[in-house]
This record gives structure tokens, C-alpha cells and sequence, in this order.
């Protein structure tokens, strides 16, 4: 089995949700007690956050090498919006990433949908990374108007383990008519959850976890 190394911290509620989902996969393809060995590197979130993007991929490649030191075989970072510098990241080290939007497509042809309305932070729903490399494997990308409100319930809620305006985020979502909802945020998946709304919806979090352990064992 392959050592992942996970680019955690982003934010520590979410990376606790994968750590979570890490153990809960792992029990149910390996059995009790075997886990692929991983190593989590958790950045100082609100230095990310006050950076540039100069600065937030110094911060990411300065994880990457600690990783490389530690050991890491696979390397994956435990949220979405980073994914905006996947392709510079991959240029500075030899070790093969897991990509969150790499799984999130590979669940959305799994289960036939086409129509996919993204949620996530305002830079995964307003530039154009996330959704291009969806487009350019045939799928419909639908952003919803309200990325102002879903960016500030991700920011003043959501991180910080709150849930006041879970029936707001449940309300958006379901005023679109798509086949699924991506949780394009690796904190959506702790509010809202299958059932909550009418269409189908892919956990960013959960299915990069599960195409994390899927490299691993290879």
C-alpha cells in the first residue's frame, strides 16, 4: 500500500470530515484495523486565507516538499479551491496527486448525470478551472446565482462548525433544476447531506477520499 500525504487544514473541520472518511473506507474495503499509512500536513489556514495566490501556493509547495521529506508516495490536498494550482504544484515533485475534480467526475459519469450545478467557494464557481475541465469531459456546469451567499455561509458558518443556515444552502440548491449538485467545497458535505435535497449530489470530500485509497492500493 501507497503512503498518502494529505495537504490538510483547509479547513481543519473538513480535514477532520476526511480523516473520518479515510478510516470509515478504508474499515469497509480492508477490513478492521488495516489502513493505508498517511501523513497529514495542516497548514496555518488564516495565513492561506490573507495570502495572494502568490502567496498561497508557496504555502502548498512548501506542504508538498515537507510531504515529499516525510515520506508521502501519493499526494492529494483535502480541498477543492486549492485546485486552482494543481497544474504548478504537479511541476515541482515527482509523486502523483489524487485530483478532487479527477474523482468528482469520475462519480458523476459513474452514475450518468450530465447536468451538474457546482457549489463551492466564489473563486471554484466564478473562475474558470473547476468548471472547465468538467466541460471539456462533456458535462453541463450550471453556477448558481446566489455565490455570494453560499461563499459567506462556507466562511462565517461552515468552518467553524456551525449550521444556523443549513435550510438557506438546502433552499438554493433546490431552486435549480440539475441532475446533481456538486459539494464543490470539501465543508458543504457537513451541512448538507443526501436526502436534504431533490436531485443527486456527489460529496467532493467523500469521493476524493475514496479515489485516495483506490491509488493507494494500487
Amino acid at each position: 500500500m501507497k503512503r498518502i500525504g494529505l495537504i490538510g487544514g483547509l479547513s481543519p473541520e473538513s480535514t477532520l470530515y476526511y480523516y473520518s472518511e479515510y478510516i470509515r473506507q478504508s474499515r469497509e474495503v480492508l477490513g478492521d484495523n488495516r489502513y493505508p499509512e498517511m501523513i497529514v500536513y495542516s497548514i496555518n489556514f488564516g495565513e492561506f486565507l490573507s495570502s495572494d495566490w502568490e502567496g498561497r501556493w508557496r504555502i502548498l509547495s512548501n506542504a508538498v516538499r515537507s510531504l515529499e521529506r516525510a515520506g508521502a508516495e501519493i499526494l492529494a490536498i483535502a480541498s477543492n479551491t486549492p485546485h486552482k494550482v494543481l497544474p504548478e504544484l504537479k511541476k515541482i515533485t515527482d509523486l502523483e496527486f489524487v485530483s478532487i475534480i479527477d474523482a468528482v467526475a469520475e462519480k458523476a459519469k459513474e452514475e450518468g448525470y450530465r447536468k451538474l450545478l457546482l457549489t463551492g467557494t466564489k473563486t471554484t464557481m466564478t473562475e474558470d478551472f473547476y468548471r472547465r475541465e468538467l466541460e471539456e469531459r462533456g458535462f453541463e456546469v450550471i453556477i448558481p446565482d446566489e455565490v455570494d451567499d453560499i461563499h459567506e455561509i462556507i466562511f462565517q458558518d461552515l468552518v467553524f462548525g456551525r449550521f444556523d443556515r443549513k435550510e438557506r444552502l438546502v433552499e438554493i440548491i433546490n431552486g435549480y433544476d440539475a441532475d446533481a449538485v456538486i459539494l464543490g467545497c470539501t465543508e458543504l458535505p457537513l451541512a448538507v447531506k443526501e436526502g436534504d435535497v431533490k436531485m443527486g449530489l456527489i460529496d467532493s470530500a467523500k469521493e476524493h477520499v475514496r479515489a485516495m485509497l483506490r491509488k493507494a492500493l494500487e
